[in-house]
Formats: C-alpha cells, structure tokens, sequence
C-alpha cells in the first residue's frame, strides 16, 4: 500500500503538518504508520477524503470535538449535525449584526449623524362579514406599529398590544432592545384566559432602525421603490409544507388546513417565542402591517395598488379594509399603514 510522507499528505488535503500532528494526538486522524525509529508519520491515500472533510469543517470554524463526532456518524446524520451547527452560526450572527445597529444608532446619537425619523399611521379594525364578533387589535403612533388577530376571544390580542404600547424602549440598552421586547410581549399575555391565544406583529422605531416582533400569520410588507416585499414568514403549517417542497403556493392558498398555526402566543407558560429583527427605517418607505383577514383574501397585486396610489394612511387603511369586504369579508380584518417621515 502506497504511504504519502506528513508533507505531501499535508499538500494534499489541505491541512498543515503542524495541524496534522495535533489531529493525531487528539485521536481525529492518526497515521496510516508510524516510524518506530523516527517517530515519523507516514498516511494512506485513502486517507485524504477524512482529511479533506476535516479541513473543510475547521474552515467554517466547527469545533475539534464537534468534527470527531461528525466523522463517526453515518452521511445523513453527519449532515443533520452540520447543519444544526450551521443554524446556530447564522442566529448568533443575526444577534451580533442586530447588537452591531443598535449601538451605531446609540453612539451616533447627538452627533449630528443620526436622522430622527418618525411615522405617519393608521390603524383600524372591522368584524367583516361572516364572524360574529371581532378579536382583532391595531394600533399605532408615532413609534409603533401592530397587529394581533386573537383567537378563543380578543384578550390576548389586546394584551400583546397593550404590552407594546406600555414598552419604553429608551430605558433598555441597545443590546437589549429586541429580548425585552419579546418577553414583554410574553408576560403581557401570561395573565390572559386559557385556551386564548393571538398572532402578533409589530414594528418598534428605534433610531433609525424597526424592530420587527413577529408570530403567526398576521403579515408584514414594505413599500419601497415602487416594489411590494413581504418581510414576515408565516407560521402555519401550510407554510412548512410549501418550505419542505410538499405543496405549492397556490396549492396552500385553498388547503382546508391554510389556518392552521404552528407558533402563536397563549397563555400562561407559552413557550413560543416571536421572530426578531431589525431592519433599516429610510424616509418615504411604507410598511402595512395586516391580519390574515386582509391577505388572505386580497391578492398582493391589489394591495400593492393600494398602497402605492392612495397617499393618505388613513384612506389607504379604508380602502384595503373595503377590498376585504368586498371579497366576501369572511374574517375579522386588522391593519395599520405607516409611512417613515424625517422628524422635525
């Protein structure tokens, strides 16, 4: 069997002698032989693949008894580790980024760097034309933005929204800023009835930066450009199934089980936690921020119209409510416009 020296074998995969020599003490990859006089290291061709795959995962930064672990299990599992390691990667990154903004907007503050921005806003709900009573919530004001579509009864929602109205984002440090406000949003429906719940999301202006606080399929879009983009993901189950490949979009448009919601907040001991993130607040942008009675019946070609030809929030509000009603208004309907303004 052909033996490659520590050096070419180094060449070969990527890695260093000294790196080498290291993974042989650790028992990750030891030498094919061993010189009983010289001590020197000697590896089999078949080796380079191992070595390969370990060089490659040093790269991405995985750690030396995660990589053993890994090599020792079958392809697929090997695969699923890899890529819950990955995962954690990109939810530590996305904090860091989201620390990284809030402290450029605190420590530009005062410095005449900083933009003070602010919203102009709308916000209304109405029963629609089948339910019976209405569990929806909207609310806004120069700072916040929400929607919360309740279900079992309207006091979750309320109580999400209230929860948010009473934040005072400038007593929490900019590292700080979206944990507290999830777990507000938590402890202000710990006290509703069981077997209440309700979909939430809601945009905070904080600096020059949104803090987007998002659970369910009530729905977030941004106006910008011209262009209509939905930055929310909903979390229901026909949404996991067209993610997987399982079904289309149009297919989950007409499920029988499109309302079935897979994250919402409910009452006491919740342990569903929102989605949170920040993104960029520039002047003439638009958000509309809906409960699923307004998307799912209004396609986005017609709320794009809307938001894109009426300047008024307030009548663009009427109007996407006017739509849903007159495609049969068959849920309560929550929505608030906003658009970002330079203050002052």
């Amino acid at each position: 069997m052909d033996r490659l020296t520590i050096g070419a074998f180094a060449r070969a995969c990527g890695l260093t002698p000294k790196a080498l020599r290291l993974y042989d003490e650790l028992g990750l990859l030891r030498p094919a032989e061993v010189d009983p006089y010289s001590g020197y290291r000697f590896y089999a061709a078949e080796q380079l693949d191992r070595a390969r795959l370990v060089a490659h995962l040093r790269r991405i930064g995985l750690p030396l008894a995660r990589i053993r672990l890994l090599c020792e299990l079958a392809p697929a599992l090997a695969a699923a580790e890899l890529g819950a390691y990955w995962d954690g990667v990109l939810a530590d990154t996305a904090a860091r980024q989201d620390l990284v903004t809030l402290l450029l907007d605190h420590l530009t503050e005062g410095t005449g760097m900083s933009t003070t921005l602010g919203l102009r806003y709308a916000a209304r709900t109405d029963r629609g034309l089948v339910r019976a009573r209405n569990e929806d919530t909207a609310y806004a004001d120069g700072a916040l933005l929400a929607v919360a579509d309740g279900f079992g009864g309207p006091e979750a929602a309320g109580a999400a929204v209230e929860a948010l109205r009473r934040f005072d984002a400038a007593a929490v440090g900019p590292g700080d800023l979206l944990n507290a406000l999830a777990e507000a949003v938590r402890e202000g429906v710990d006290g509703t009835p069981d077997r209440t719940g309700t979909t939430l999301t809601a945009l905070l202006l904080a600096g020059s930066r949104l803090a987007l606080v998002h659970i369910g399929d009530s729905r977030a879009y941004l106006l910008r450009d011209g262009e209509l983009f939905q930055i929310t993901h909903d979390h229901t189950l026909v949404q996991a199934m067209v993610d997987q490949g399982r079904i289309t979009a149009d297919e989950a448009a007409s499920h029988p089980q499109r309302a079935m919601l897979l994250r919402a907040l409910t009452g006491p001991g919740t342990e569903a936690r929102p989605d949170l993130s920040l993104h960029a607040a520039r002047p003439g942008d638009r958000y509309l921020l809906c409960s699923d009675g307004l998307s799912t019946t209004v396609p986005q070609a017609a709320l794009h119209t809307a938001l894109s030809t009426i300047a008024d929030p307030e009548q663009a509000v009427q109007q996407l409510i006017a739509l849903a009603n007159r495609a049969g208004g068959p849920d309560n309907i929550a929505c608030a416009v906003a658009d970002v303004v330079a203050a002052g």
